[in-house]
C-alpha cells in the first residue's frame, strides 16, 4: 500500500473517532520557533510557568521526541457549544472547563488512532501529545495547513474559528505533508483592543504574564493587585479574545457527550459560586480541567473579583 493510501485511511479513521480536521507536515527541526521562543523566554513572557524553558531542543525537534520522526500529524478536536451561564453577573468560566477534561478524552481518541495506524499499516513508532508535553502545537497545526496563527496567538480557521483542541501524533512513517494556509486576519486587531489585561503586546506576541487565563490557572500565589477590576469577572480561563474574533462566527456546536457541562454548571449563580464549598466543587468539577486550579485555587479566584 501507498503513503498516499495510508494518509487516506488515517484521516478517514481520525474523522470517523471524532477529530474535526487533520493535517500532516513534515517531521524537522523549527529554525524560526527557535528564534522566537528563546525570544520570549528572555522577555519573561512566560511568567512562573518555569516549564516552558525547559526541553528546549525537544520543543523544538520532533526526532528528539520520536526517534526517526517523519511526519507529525495535527489535529483538531471541536469543543464549541452555544450554552452560556445562565446568570450573567456570575463570575465566568472558561468554555473549554465546561465538561470533563479534555486531556484525557482527546488522548484516548489519539490512542485509537494509534492502534488503527498498527493494524492497517503495520509496524508505526509513534507518540501521542496533548497540550502536556514540549510540543509546538500551533506551530505544527500551522505547517500541516489546518489553519494560521491569528494575532492573539491562538490558531485559526476560515471554517472553524478557534474553539478547538489541538493534538499530535508524531510518527516514523513518511507521509506526504499539506500545504500551509494564508493568514487572514487582515487588519482586524478586535483580539488585541479587546484584552481586558493588555497581555497582548503585538501582533502574534503574547505576555503570558499579564494573561486571565494564566493568572486565574497557571500562578500559584496571590493574583498581583495590579489586575483588581481588570479580570472582566473571569474565575477560571478566559474566552475574550475568541468571543471577539470574526472568524468564531463560524463556529459550529460539538458533538463530543463528554465535554456537556455538569447540569448545576450554568445554573449556578453569583452568590452559589461567592459561598461554594469544597463538597459542591467536587460534584460539579469531577473529571474536569477546572481540578487542575484545586479548591483554594477557584475560591481565590473567586475572591479576587469581589
Amino acid at each position: 500500500m501507498n503513503n498516499s493510501k495510508h494518509k487516506l485511511l488515517i484521516i478517514e479513521e481520525a474523522k470517523r473517532l471524532g477529530f474535526t480536521a487533520l493535517g500532516f507536515a513534515k517531521a524537522r527541526f523549527l529554525e524560526e520557533e527557535a528564534h522566537n521562543l528563546e525570544t520570549w523566554l528572555n522577555q519573561n513572557y512566560h511568567g512562573e510557568m518555569g516549564y516552558m524553558a525547559n526541553h528546549f531542543d525537544k520543543r523544538l525537534d520532533p526526532t528528539k521526541l520520536v526517534e526517526g520522526a517523519k511526519t507529525v500529524i495535527s489535529l483538531m478536536y471541536n469543543y464549541y457549544t452555544p450554552e452560556v451561564q445562565a446568570d450573567l453577573n456570575a463570575p465566568k468560566i472558561s468554555m473549554y472547563a465546561y465538561g470533563k477534561d479534555y486531556h484525557k478524552i482527546v488522548k484516548n481518541r489519539l490512542y485509537q488512532l494509534m492502534n488503527f495506524i498498527h493494524e492497517e499499516i503495520g509496524e508505526v513508532a509513534g507518540r501521542a501529545f496533548v497540550d502536556s508535553a514540549p510540543v509546538m502545537e500551533r506551530a505544527w497545526a500551522e505547517k500541516a495547513g489546518l489553519g494560521w496563527i491569528g494575532k492573539h496567538t491562538l490558531l485559526l480557521s476560515k471554517q472553524k474559528g478557534s474553539y478547538f483542541f489541538l493534538a499530535e501524533l508524531i510518527i516514523d512513517l513518511e507521509l506526504e505533508p499539506d500545504a500551509p494556509v494564508t493568514d487572514h486576519c487582515g487588519s482586524c486587531t478586535r483580539c488585541i483592543e479587546a484584552c481586558p489585561t493588555d497581555a497582548i503586546v503585538e501582533e502574534k506576541l503574547l505576555d503570558a504574564s499579564k494573561c486571565i487565563s494564566y493568572l486565574t490557572i497557571e500562578l500559584k500565589n496571590e493574583i498581583p493587585a495590579e489586575f483588581k477590576g481588570k479580570m472582566d469577572n473571569w474565575m477560571f480561563g478566559c474566552d475574550v479574545c475568541q468571543q471577539v474574533c470574526p472568524w468564531n462566527r463560524f463556529s459550529k456546536p460539538h458533538n463530543e457527550v463528554e465535554f456537556e457541562p455538569h447540569p448545576d454548571l450554568l445554573q449556578m449563580k453569583q452568590k452559589d459560586w461567592e459561598e461554594i464549598t469544597e463538597d459542591v466543587f467536587r460534584k460539579v468539577f469531577k473529571k474536569s480541567a477546572v481540578k487542575r486550579t484545586k479548591f483554594s485555587g477557584l475560591k481565590r479566584n473567586i475572591d479576587f473579583l469581589k
